[in-house]
């Protein structure tokens, strides 16, 4: 499948299949049927762990007969109400079950039903790299490119502060400029991400919204991530989802998610992680850092973050091999590469909007 695939509220006579992977857990599949509004049919499976056997069967009982306009809220608290005494879910929850019968019920689409492109390079400078996370959103959104995955290579050190942050706040100028830092903002929210090219591993996913209907925010980030969470894994690191937002390991912070959900019908999901870093540089350029130290009564941010070269010995590009290679065994994975009309966009808005005043300081 390319681009969008069709969803929208399901309808009299329509059969809903929906399918959501728990992170760090197990798969939860729900079939439905809807007649006069309601769940007039229902059928619960997956490679979860139940006991006793009577949970499945109960939690059926209590979606039966739902409007298929109920939320994920109350359709938790319908599932949770309905377990017997005693009842124990393995991989998966009551939570899960309503996430996986809102995606059923908006027809959310899975990551095996697109046909997923590799982007990996060129290096961009900072404000490019901004520039073109809103136009290959906006190209898988309109249906232009298909979902793609997309490997950042830098050019330069960056500052990237997110949608909604104080530049005087977060960053200490006269030290980013000291040091070699081009401050820009990006168009997601979230934290700052503090860039050295050699020492960041850095992806976008683009895809249509579909992918993530009848998800939480909370939810969509760690089912965005999971296929990470694998390969890191499968590296010797005892990686997790931390929510909102982080990757990280026992040790401290790997990286941190930021996801943007675009009016075109896309959905930008980005990821910084460290694989080097210069956690006392760091706290030099950015005040945030500062703040977050002295909270933790921490003296080095080097005792934060984890990064994945300390924990690995791995070369930065043999860790994104990896990376890599686990999406491609999980979904597919075709190369490709960006267009002169997306290089030619992205440098167009670098100009309009990224380089502009108005853009950075649009929170002072």
């Amino acid at each position: 499948m390319h681009g969008d695939a069709k969803h929208g509220e399901a309808k009299d006579g329509d059969a809903k299949h929906g399918e959501y992977k728990v992170p760090g857990g197990k798969l939860v599949v729900v079939d439905l049927d809807v007649a006069d509004g309601r769940i007039s049919a229902f059928r619960l499976a997956g490679d979860f762990f139940v006991e006793p056997d009577e949970v499945v069967p109960a939690i059926e009982a209590a979606v039966l007969g739902l409007p298929a306009d109920t939320d994920a809220a109350t359709l938790t608290t319908r599932v949770r109400d309905a377990l017997p005494d005693g009842a124990v879910l393995l991989g998966f929850s009551p939570e899960a079950v309503a996430t996986t019968v809102r995606r059923a019920l908006s027809s959310a689409t899975t990551f095996a039903d697109y046909d997923w492109q590799l982007l990996r390079g060129p290096a961009l400078a900072p404000l490019q790299q901004m520039a073109m996370d809103q136009v290959l959103a906006e190209e898988v959104g309109d249906g232009r490119r298909g979902p793609t995955l997309r490997i950042w290579e830098w050019s330069s050190p960056a500052v990237v502060i997110g949608s909604f942050q104080s530049v005087r706040n977060e960053v200490d100028l006269e030290n980013a400029e000291r040091y070699g830092f081009e401050v820009v903002r990006r168009i997601s929210g979230g934290g700052a991400m503090f860039i050295e090219p050699d020492s960041a591993i850095t992806y976008s996913l683009y895809a249509p919204a579909a992918l993530v209907q009848g998800m939480s925010f909370a939810d969509s980030y760690a089912f965005l991530d999971a296929w990470v969470i694998t390969a890191l894994q499968g590296l010797g690191i005892d990686a997790s989802y931390q929510p909102l937002n982080d990757i990280a390991s026992p040790s401290g912070k790997i990286g941190g998610a930021a996801q943007k959900r675009l009016g075109s019908g896309a959905v930008l999901h980005h990821v910084t992680m460290a694989y080097d870093m210069d956690g006392d540089r760091m706290v030099e350029v950015l005040r945030i850092g500062r703040e977050k130290l002295s909270d933790k009564g921490i003296q080095s941010a080097n005792k934060r973050v984890d990064p994945l070269k300390s924990q690995t010995g791995l070369a930065r590009d043999e860790i994104i091999d990896r990376l890599v290679a686990t999406f491609r065994a999980q979904n597919g994975l075709t190369e490709s590469a960006l267009t002169e009309a997306e290089l030619d966009r992205a440098n167009t808005l670098v100009a309009e909007k990224f380089s502009t005043h108005d853009w950075l300081h649009r929170v002072p």
